[in-house]
Parts: C-alpha cells; structure tokens; sequence
C-alpha cells in the first residue's frame, strides 16, 4: 500500500477571494462572420483558458508539494536543469489514481468565461481551435470533457505530450513529444502543422496562424505565429512590452474574438486592394499582393513575425523599435 493511501495529502483548496478570475463580457455574435480568410487558431491551455495550471493543482496536493515545487521551477528559470528533466521529477513526485487527482482539480480550475462563446465561435467559422501545452494530454483532455461536454472537446485537437499512468496512481510518466530537453517544442508543433496545411493545400498557401498565451513560455510557439494575442497583466505581456513585440492583450476570449472578426475583415478589405496603411513595410506589402484571399503564402509565413505584424497596423501594438534582449528560445510550460 503506498504512504498516500495510510495517509491521504491535505487538499489545497484555493481562495477565489484572492484569485482574479475575469468576468465575463457582454456577448459577442458567435454567428458566421463570412469571411474568405482561412485563421487557424492555437491557445495555450494552463494560465490561458483556464485560469489555473492543471499541473500546479496535483504536485501541490499529490506530489513534491507547493514548496519544493518553488524550487524546481527556479531551477528551470535559471538553467540549472532542464524542462523536461524538472518536469519529469514533478509528475514522478505523483502517488494518486487519475480519477482521484480529477475530482480535486476539477473543483479547483476556472475556466475563462468566455472560452466557450469563442469556441462556438470558432466553429461557426471553420475556424480550427487547437490546444498547445506541455502538459499531459490525458488530464488536459479529461478537464476539456468535463467543462465543455465531450461533443464540444471533440472538436479540439491537442498537441501535448501523451503520459503512462498506473492504475493505483503510484506511476506517472510523461511521453514526452519530442526528444529535446523541453519536451514539446511548441514552436516545432506550429511549424508542423503549417507544413501539413501546406500539403493539402491547392495553391501552396497556408492559414493565418493566431497563438494566445499567458506567459514568457510561451514565446518560442507565440514568434511562430502571425498574431499573438497575450491575457492581459501576466508575463507575456510584460515580455511583450519590455522588449516591443508587437501583440494584442486580452482580458477574455471575447476580446480576442472582436479582434479576430476586426483583424479578418480589415485584412479582406486590405486584400481588395482598398488602401494600405503608410507604416507598411515592403515584404508586408509583397506579401499582400501575391496573397490569395484564402490563405497566406508559404514565403510570406517565414517571414518573421515583426514585419509581418504591420499588415495589421491599426490592430496591433506597433513595433516602433528593432527587437533587442534574449533569445527566445526558453522552456515551455
């Protein structure tokens, strides 16, 4: 019998007095927007769809505990150990049958109010949403279930790393995505993808990439995208403005979804050929002239993200500096 059983851990139950958990906003027409321009989204999940990490609620009441937890994540931010290495000692430190850690987390997660009027959203529009996390997919899918139905997270594809958990509870163990030391290279993730949609593409074009994260570790996923959109207050955002990335803050999905029905159609009137914005730059402007209204072109998506923010110059925070600081290349979360 394992020490857990004789002696089940004390449940952190948190405080919502404490926590800030975004109101919802008044509604936004979920309906189809009629648009031509193909938009892939990809969200990270912990922190940005739900306002807790899933991860945090079991190592702090099933596993290594709040404090050595502390620990560990120092140790990444300064790069004594590696994501995955770190990782792999949090989700080891676990000794709780999956269904039990559920119940707990379950209770203890909120979701943003207004992810499930964006996802509607999505759907209406054609518009693929798509989970990016380096978390479990069987705890990320199962929290999915539970909050939006099953039908609904049907329709989400995740990108995680898979996990082999014991019946008893005594073993968990990432499968980690890919064979680096952060384990899922969410940048690598969103490359994939784009390639595959540029196979099945007829033309050679690819989507409008749209990423939406809630912090630094996000970054290496968040430059691979054509539009970042950062919650409001957390860390991306403060990257993003302590070295001018160009972004969009959001406080909920509402936000993101006036900005993604602003940002499609200025971008089909753009298309048109009815007026371009003198800030524009000259890659930006080519890139727009060989565009079709379907897609982005293949070039034109390896263009770095900097210059292609200024398609959009009246949606997003402009970049009025060249990028200067550290690379992004950090571990994800």
């Amino acid at each position: 019998m394992s020490p857990s059983a004789i002696n089940p851990p004390a449940v952190e139950v948190k405080s919502r007095q404490n926590l800030k958990v975004p109101k919802a906003t008044l509604p936004v027409d979920s309906s189809r927007i009629g648009t031509k321009r193909k938009i892939i989204c990809f969200s990270d999940f912990d922190g940005t769809i739900f306002m807790q990490d899933t991860g945090h609620i079991l190592f702090n009441n099933f596993g290594c505990g709040s404090e050595r937890r502390k620990v560990l994540d120092e140790q990444i931010h300064s790069g004594e150990r590696s994501f995955r290495d770190v990782s792999e000692e949090m989700w080891g430190s676990l000794d709780v049958p999956f269904d039990d850690g559920f119940d707990v987390m379950k209770d203890a997660l909120d979701i943003d109010p207004d992810f499930q009027t964006f996802h509607k959203f999505c759907l209406n529009n054609q518009i693929p949403f798509n989970v990016i996390s380096a978390g479990l997919k069987p705890v990320l899918r199962r929290v999915l279930d539970h909050f939006l139905g099953e039908e609904a997270s049907s329709n989400i594809d995740i990108v995680a790393n898979d996990a082999t958990i014991s019946p008893d509870g005594s073993r968990w163990k990432p499968v980690w995505l890919h064979d680096t030391e952060l384990g899922h290279d969410k940048a690598q993730s969103i490359n994939d993808y784009r390639e595959h949609a540029k196979l099945e593409s007829d033309d050679g074009t690819i989507p409008m990439i749209v990423f939406i994260g809630d912090g630094v570790s996000d970054l290496p996923a968040a430059r691979e995208a054509d539009v970042l959109f950062a919650r409001r207050g957390l860390r991306l955002e403060e990257y993003c403005i302590e070295h001018k990335l160009p972004y969009i803050p959001f406080d909920t999905f509402a936000d993101i979804q006036r900005e993604v029905i602003k940002i499609a159609r200025v971008d089909e009137e753009k298309t048109k050929g009815q007026g371009l914005p003198s800030n524009f730059n000259p890659r930006a402007n080519l890139w727009r002239r060989v565009s079709s209204k379907n897609a982005v072109p293949v070039f034109a998506a390896l263009t770095p993200r900097e210059e292609k923010m200024f398609v959009w110059p009246d949606i997003f925070s402009q970049l009025k500096t060249p990028l200067e600081g550290p690379s992004l290349a950090v571990p994800a979360a």
